[in-house]
């Protein structure tokens, strides 16, 4: 009567969903959970303490991601990827914080650690965990009936665009918090976005497409487009509608909602589209 009663119960509440979809959904689940506990954290414990519950919570994004990733890659294969962007991003990053190439003049402070030559490992780490859900929107908007040639370049762009689109959201809360600081210059570099050099999300863009390059994932088994779709869709909703009620910055809440969002929208309609046909 229990084991009957208990699968009944499994399959009220529980969707029909494959184990590694499940686990994958779970996942991703206890991410989302982490980054809403941010705000709340914060009125209890204080803003000394921002850090630690970040760190967590990027944790359980990159644990989220990278089981999605090798569980149709592979671990040697999921490992690697995450070994290239590691090691590229951290490399940019260090280049960029100790030159001002290709980001503008920044550093970082010792707010997250650990770090490695004052680059916080965090960093890269941060990178793995979007860039995968920026190819899956840059391979739904970009489609199958595009020429082959055309196709390659244009996911290329499109998914350093998507990964561009995220800092507008990032850099403002970042450096709001004090997890690095600018230096704007006096010339006409000193354009700004919410206080954030203009010449940082070219550097984005330029970075994105650099790693997307080296991995060629267009080139590998397709990645799952749902869920990793959705870590791109929570987090913009996370980043919008935190930003303009807990964190106090409107301006970019809406310009990053604007744009994220309307990347989001784009992929998430062609995707429904491609299925339905």
């Amino acid at each position: 009567m229990i084991t009957k009663n208990h699968s009944t119960l499994s399959q009220l509440f529980l969707p029909h969903l494959p184990k590694t979809e499940l686990i994958q959904y779970g996942l991703i689940g206890l991410w989302t959970l982490a980054m809403i506990m941010l705000p709340i954290a914060k009125w209890i414990l204080g803003d000394d303490y921002i850090p630690q519950v970040v760190s967590i919570a990027l944790m359980f994004q990159f644990i989220a991601v990278f089981y999605i990733i090798s569980s149709v890659w592979g671990i040697k294969r999921a490992l690697i990827t995450l070994g290239i962007i590691a090691l590229m991003t951290w490399v940019i990053e260090k280049i960029g914080s100790t030159t001002g190439f290709p980001f503008g003049g920044y550093h970082y402070t010792d707010s997250l650690n650990p770090q490695f030559q004052n680059v916080p490992l965090l960093v890269p780490l941060a990178w793995f965990m979007m860039l995968p859900s920026s190819w899956v929107v840059a391979k739904s908007i970009i489609g199958e009936s595009i020429h082959p040639n055309y196709r390659t370049v244009l996911f290329i762009l499109m998914s350093g665009l998507a990964m561009t689109a995220w800092d507008l959201f990032l850099d403002p809360q970042m450096v709001a918090w004090g997890f690095w600081r600018w230096e704007v210059p006096s010339d006409f570099s000193s354009l700004t976005y919410f206080g954030i050099p203009l010449v940082n999300y070219a550097g984005w863009l330029l970075t994105g497409i650099l790693v997307t390059l080296v991995i060629r994932p267009d080139r590998m088994p397709s990645l799952p487009i749902k869920p990793l779709l959705l870590i791109y869709a929570i987090t913009w909703f996370l980043e919008t509608f935190g930003l303009a009620l807990f964190w106090g910055q409107l301006g970019p809440a809406i310009v990053g909602g604007i744009v994220m969002g309307g990347i989001m929208i784009w992929a998430i309609r062609n995707h429904l589209n491609e299925v339905s046909t």
